[in-house]
């Protein structure tokens, strides 16, 4: 048995929001109705995700549109291909936002030193020939 990380992302599908009572033998239940899969990871610490590997990638993403947004192991669970990137690694989540929790400052000196000259538009530059 690999480990996930090192599964063909053609096949790897991520599942997230799931409820920390998810159970490996209920994902199985509920995907292998797509297709034959190779394997099934759950994330025990901390709780709340899992990838399941596919043998064939049609089925991945059969799988994709038909769970993504249902009731699976007490919530709505979230089902996505997976991108192969760790959300922690990138240093922000999904988004590329950063997670700091210090509010971002705004530099004003660019904007105070173009106000000082006066503005033309782009065609002004054309009535000049």
């Amino acid at each position: 048995m690999s480990r996930y990380r090192d599964w063909d992302l053609s096949c790897k599908v991520f599942v997230g929001n799931l409820g920390s009572s998810a159970s490996k033998y209920e994902i199985e239940s509920a995907f292998s109705k797509y297709g034959r899969l190779r394997d099934v990871w759950l994330a025990r610490n901390p709780p709340g995700f899992a990838f399941v590997q596919f043998e064939d990638p049609r089925d991945a993403e059969d799988a994709v549109r038909g769970l993504d947004g249902i009731r699976m192991c007490g919530s709505r669970v979230r089902v996505e291909m997976s991108t192969g990137r760790s959300r922690r690694s990138a240093g922000g989540d999904r988004r590329g936002r950063s997670r700091s929790r210090t509010p971002r400052r705004r530099s004003y000196s660019r904007s105070r030193s173009r106000s000082a000259s006066p503005r033309r538009s782009r065609g002004d530059s054309r009535d000049r020939r």
